[in-house]
Order: C-alpha cells, then structure tokens, then sequence
C-alpha cells in the first residue's frame, strides 16, 4: 500500500475503519483480495511474483498492511520480500508489540517499510525509526514516509476520512474518499529521490502515470460487535470494468 489512512478505538460504532490505496507498476501481476487457498483463514491481495501481500486480515480479527518507505538512494538488490512482514504476523500468534520488536531487529533484510498491524492493540513499525510505537486511539496517515508525515496527500486523505466519518457512511464512501487526483503544490513535494515529474505525479492521493499508479482501493470497518466489512476495488490496466472484492464475517476467537 502507499496511502493508508485509519482511525483506531475512535469511532463509537467502530472500533476500526481503514481507507487505503495501493500503488504499483501495473506490469507487476496480483491476485485481487479473496480467501487464499493455501492459507484458508487469510483475506487480502497478493503479490504473485513474490507470493506476499501488502494487506490483509484473518478470522481471528488480525489485521496487516505495509508501504514501502521511499528512499531511491539506499536500495537493497537482495533484500528479502517485504511482502512476507504481513503474512507473517497474519498467520502466527503474536500480539502487535512483540511481533513489531522482531521485525525491528531483522529490519535491515528488507528495503524500506512502514509496518501496521492490529488485534488486540495496535502496533506501527519502522525499519527507518529506531522505535515500536503502541497506537493510542485516533485518526491516522501513513504513505511512503513515517507515520503521520505531513506530506500534502496524508493530509488530505486524513482530513476527507475523517470529515466522512463522522456521519453515516458506507465502505464505498470510503473507497470514494480515496479517489483525489490533485496534486500537490511544487513548494509542498516531498523530496525523496525521484525527479521532479514523477514527484508531482506521485503526489496525488490517487495516482495515474503511463506506467505506475493506483491498481486498488480497500476499505475496512470492524464494529464493536466483532463484524468485519472488507471491500477492494481494482482498477484494471486498459479497457476492462473495475471490478470488487467484498467480504463480511464474524471475528473467530482462537481456541
């Protein structure tokens, strides 16, 4: 993913909501979000070509997502799959703080990455920080920067999730909120490497570029009765319709 943003233990019905974007070369094939068969109790995306996901939630409520952290300069050609961080914590049994510490000490395997993930609490981790942060309730943003880094779209993102939210809104309202494609102004451009076209290009909350751009849209809502909505929308490359991934179910406990 390369724009997130979510409120945590916030909303009085819910006790998460996420709208998030997820940009990528669109030669770079996936698997739209759906049940995986090789791990039944897993939801979300996947990468096909190096078997992760960059978001997803299983039966028991817990919840991953990742974004790549920006830094052209200090690219890793044998770094290991950042896609795996999510399964990983997906399938295994680790509270967020625990499996956020480990993730910090391996960080150097990987190229840069923003880590969330959720279930009885709400962890972010950084290979670009030196700490495990414990969420405390509220709204956030996350792109390909730390978390809650001001660039010109979390903060649009933050501020149109959050004026949605406090009124009665649906999952495509969310995926709506994430739909902007204005740019941001040249003295507001994050520097990160790139040149100066593919900067602005990039500094849209929803992107189109020749190559590189937004393929799918997600939005989640868990209530505070344990429901979890999932709804991804996929912007196919060409002529073909968007198409939409839904599913609700009800949290399982672990035995």
């Amino acid at each position: 993913m390369c724009l997130i943003t979510f409120a945590y233990d916030y909303h009085p019905k819910y006790k998460f909501i996420l709208a998030a974007n997820r940009d990528e070369f669109y030669h770079r094939r996936t698997a739209a979000a759906q049940w995986w068969e090789d791990q039944p109790n897993l939801f979300g995306g996947r990468d096909l070509q190096a078997k992760g996901t960059w978001m997803g939630i299983n039966r028991n409520g817990r919840f991953a997502a990742l974004t790549n952290y920006r830094d052209l300069a200090n690219i890793k050609s044998n770094a290991k799959s950042r896609g795996d961080l999510p399964v990983n914590f997906l399938t295994g049994h680790s509270k967020p703080e625990a499996y956020a510490s480990i993730v910090q000490r391996e960080g150097d395997i990987y190229n840069g990455f923003n880590l969330i993930t959720l279930d009885s609490s709400m962890s972010h981790v950084s290979n670009y920080s030196k700490e495990v942060s414990t969420l405390r309730p509220g709204i956030y943003g996350l792109s390909n920067a730390l978390l809650d880094t001001p660039w010109p779209k979390v903060l649009s993102a933050k501020e149109r999730f959050q004026s949605l939210i406090t009124s009665d809104f649906v999952l495509s309202d969310l995926i709506e909120v994430m739909q902007n494609e204005e740019l941001a102004k040249d003295e507001d451009l994050p520097q990160t490497g790139l040149d100066y076209d593919r900067e602005k290009a990039l500094s849209a909350m929803f992107i189109k570029t020749s190559d590189y751009g937004t393929c799918c849209s997600t939005a989640i809502t868990i209530d505070r009765n344990d429901q979890v909505s999932f709804l991804e929308r996929s912007y196919p490359v060409g002529d073909r319709k968007d198409e939409e991934n839904e599913v609700e179910f009800k949290i399982e406990q672990f035995a």
